[in-house]
């Protein structure tokens, strides 16, 4: 679609069978099981500044909720090495596999393709999954279990970001009126569904979204307490003069292929929109309020309240039509995926208008409810019985169980009944390969050839040891496609290290630091 973009998720992790667990240990431990060998810790965290705001400050210190803040002191009382206690791996695909605090993360590749990125989040799915076959069979009791959900349906929320490249040029303003229309409406498409409410009434009810009730300020840096709409850390991970990074932390972890698409792909054409300031008027009186609204409306009416409309009451598919129809005016025809996505917009859009539950088998949410729904009319259960909103908790995790034998999401897609965009051999070809035409491929594939002469190694940077020197391989100009190529074509002629950097050095604006 000619972004580039990624995505990021936070696996939720428990052992079935013991009563108490150590969830850093474990997210720790289960990460090294990707390794056979000794783990060896190469992520350089010398360039990386979360504190960093793109509204042009930097913040003291970034806030975190309560049990964040325990968990970082039993860190410090643990007296292991920050990098130990990371166990930041990046695999021969471009990925990230890492520790964040209390959860296993999976950071895909940067790529350009949107199918491209599907199959790389779902191989992230199935190395997660092998890693927990590997701990089970490696610890005294218990099974490992891995969910990629939101929500441990006790107040707890843990995010899916996405990250889309954009233009450093774009005014802030612009960027935060653009999106928060289109966040606190997308969800009627892109949410996962969840059972209940873990916070205000914590009313027994059904939710588009895992994540809607969790965020409580417009625009903030932050992204685990006081979460907000719009993040604005400023990490580019490019040139920061000519790029920002979009960080977007407001959406769900999906099951679905399709939603997975729908949602990056109407996502980098609002990108588009942004840049080329071709926006519908919508101004949102309370887009906090509408975000929750949304996900909690039961008449599937979802009508959020604007300003400056003659009625202040609009439906949130009609928001997202005006989104559309701007992008069908500029982007129809560009390129098959921008296409595919303009469709599918159109057509869940009508579907939902219509009749939401024609989309099971296509939305997370929808499919969900449909297998909730299920559940109670076959064990005859209430939503106003508190045990009973339990069970139906524990199938609405299930459904996001990475296991391909045990979780329901898996189970209706074994049956041929969810929508597949791309098949198990595409899935299989990404756990192991890199995305092609990306700066993802020169890192995997620089790891993969030379590991032994890798000293440290970034989304920003490479470092190889040389001859008892160092040669660092700067990857922020490689988010040009054509130089990103023209760096891999090098990579893949070259037998050695030496041979690697004169090659880059031939071609023009080559990114060897010297």
């Amino acid at each position: 679609m000619g972004r580039i973009f990624g995505i990021e998720t936070e696996y939720g992790i428990t052992i079935d069978g013991v009563d108490k667990m150590d969830v850093v240990e474990e997210s720790m431990q289960l990460i090294r099981c990707y390794l056979q060998g000794d783990f060896v810790p190469l992520w350089d965290y010398q360039l990386e500044n979360p504190r960093k705001d793109v509204r042009g400050f930097e913040v003291d210190e970034l806030l975190n909720d309560t049990d964040e803040k325990v968990h970082l002191q039993q860190d410090r009382q643990r007296k292991i090495p920050f990098k130990e206690l990371k166990s930041d791996l990046i695999i021969y695909n471009g990925a990230r596999f890492y520790n964040d605090h209390t959860h296993p993360e999976y950071s895909t590749g940067e790529c350009t393709g949107l199918f491209e990125l599907v199959a790389q989040d779902k191989a992230g799915e199935r190395i997660v999954n092998i890693c927990a076959e590997r701990r089970t069979a490696a610890i005294e009791a218990g099974e490992v279990r891995v969910y990629k959900n939101n929500t441990d349906f006790e107040g707890h929320s843990y995010g899916c970001h996405e990250n889309y490249l954009m233009a450093r040029e774009v005014p802030f303003d612009r960027i935060v009126s653009g999106l928060l229309p289109f966040f606190a409406t997308r969800q009627i498409f892109a949410g996962a569904g969840k059972v209940g409410e873990e916070r205000g009434d914590r009313a027994p009810i059904y939710q588009l979204s895992q994540r809607s009730e969790f965020f409580e300020v417009i625009a903030s840096v932050d992204t685990m307490h006081k979460r907000p709409l719009i993040n604005t850390r400023d990490e580019p991970h490019a040139d920061s003069e000519r790029w920002r990074r979009l960080h977007v932390i407001v959406g769900d972890a999906n099951m679905s292929e399709f939603a997975t698409a729908l949602k990056v792909g109407t996502t980098a054409l609002i990108v588009d929109m942004i840049e080329a300031d071709r926006l519908p008027d919508f101004r949102l009186r309370d887009p906090i309020a509408a975000l929750r609204n949304v996900a909690k409306d039961q008449t599937y009416q979802w009508l959020v309240e604007v300003e400056g409309q003659p009625n202040q009451l609009v439906p949130s598919v009609d928001i997202q039509r005006a989104y559309l129809a701007l992008a069908q005016e500029d982007y129809a025809g560009r390129d098959d995926e921008t296409d595919w996505v303009l469709r599918s917009w159109e057509d869940t859009l009508d579907a939902l208008e219509a009749d939401p539950m024609s989309l099971v088998g296509t939305l997370d949410w929808v499919t969900k409810k449909y297998l909730i729904d299920s559940f109670c009319d076959e064990e005859s259960l209430s939503w106003d019985n508190p045990d009973h909103l339990f069970w139906m908790q524990s199938q609405d995790l299930e459904y996001h169980n990475v296991d391909q034998t045990l979780g329901l999401y898996y189970l209706l897609e074994a049956q041929g009944q969810f929508v597949r965009l791309v098949d198990d051999g595409k899935v299989a070809k990404a756990m192991a390969e890199p995305p092609e035409r990306t700066r993802a491929y020169f890192r995997g594939r620089s790891l993969e050839k030379f590991s032994e002469e890798v000293k440290s190694i970034n989304w920003d940077r490479i470092v190889f040891g040389l001859n008892g020197r160092h040669e660092s391989i700067d990857l922020k100009p490689m988010v040009d496609s054509d130089l990103a190529q023209q760096c891999n074509v090098a990579l893949d002629a070259s037998a050695t290290v030496a041979q690697l950097i004169d090659e880059l050095k031939k071609i023009e604006n080559h990114p060897v630091v010297t």
